[in-house]
């Protein structure tokens, strides 16, 4: 075991460092914003490693706390910037970095904001999104980001193990529903790995999972606009034991005009939602008006 706040963490936050910021800050992580701070530097290398930051990648953070992860994506990226929601901790980032790394301190950008209301970044277009995302809006953050950056071409996000699970479900799969459905939309999407609690302060009470996430080379070929195929897919599990018939019927106008559309894309009336690829959803989409 290393101890990594003194022998090999080098400009790495470890477990001391940690406390001592935040002792010195006033900052004690809040259940609130789901803050969970990464207070290990070989964990910090494993997730740099496995996001395979490379040194042209622009790399968005989001929610970097203390700086944990900041730090290490700053040493293998070309430049990080980082959205933090939080005012204290916006506030010290800056002094942070400059002060363990110095020479990487004019490739780091800081933007005191809500990830979920950004729509544009300082700099070069990102090209990687590597985050220690809130538990509490780890899914709508995601998706924003995916859906509002094109540029960004590959993602790790530690989440929940049980959001890891959904995001990266297949048809077929019990947890598989519209997170599954909206990530595979933008990217083909994966498990990369468990974190486990003891790399965090506060410990959760509950397990983390890595998720990858690379953009699709190609989109989901179809006529419907994004907006339209979400639709389907928000229906179709708002009540996820029901027919799809059953379950659309308010999508399509009636349980007769959600049948039509079904048959006319091919798809069983009586299958459910969690059976249906994203582009089974987008054809459904296309075919609403044959409901009509």
């Amino acid at each position: 075991m290393s101890n990594s706040s003194t022998d090999d963490s080098g400009p790495l936050l470890g477990p001391a460092d940690i406390r001592e910021l935040a002792g010195a800050l006033g900052v004690r992580p809040t259940k609130q914003r789901g803050q969970n701070f990464v207070i290990d530097a070989n964990t910090v290398r494993r997730i740099v490693r496995t996001a395979e930051v490379r040194p042209d990648d622009v790399v968005v953070e989001i929610g970097p706390g203390l700086g944990s992860l900041t730090l290490g994506l700053l040493e293998a990226a070309d430049r990080v910037i980082a959205i933090e929601i939080d005012e204290v901790l916006a506030a010290a980032l800056p002094s942070t970095v400059a002060a363990r790394l110095p020479g990487r301190a004019d490739r780091f950008a800081l933007v005191h904001s809500d990830a979920m209301h950004v729509t544009e970044l300082p700099g070069p277009e990102p090209t990687a999104l590597v985050a220690n995302l809130p538990y509490n809006v780890a899914v709508p953050v995601l998706l924003h980001m995916l859906a509002t950056f094109p540029s960004i071409d590959r993602t790790l996000v530690m989440v929940q193990s049980e959001v890891a699970d959904r995001l990266a479900a297949r048809p077929g799969n019990k947890v598989y529903g519209v997170p599954s459905v909206k990530a595979n939309w933008y990217a083909e999407v994966k498990r990369a790995g468990a974190i486990g609690r003891n790399v965090f302060w506060p410990a959760p009470n509950v397990d983390s999972g890595l998720v990858s996430l690379v953009r699709r080379d190609k989109r989901v070929e179809t006529s419907a606009t994004r907006a339209e195929v979400f639709g389907v897919v928000d229906a179709a599990f708002a009540q996820r034991r029901k027919t799809l018939r059953a379950a659309l019927a308010g999508w399509a106008g009636s349980a007769a005009a959600a049948e039509a559309a079904l048959v006319a894309a091919g798809i069983s009336p009586q299958a459910r939602g969690e059976a249906l690829t994203v582009e089974e959803f987008a054809r459904i989409a296309e075919m609403r008006e044959a409901g009509k």
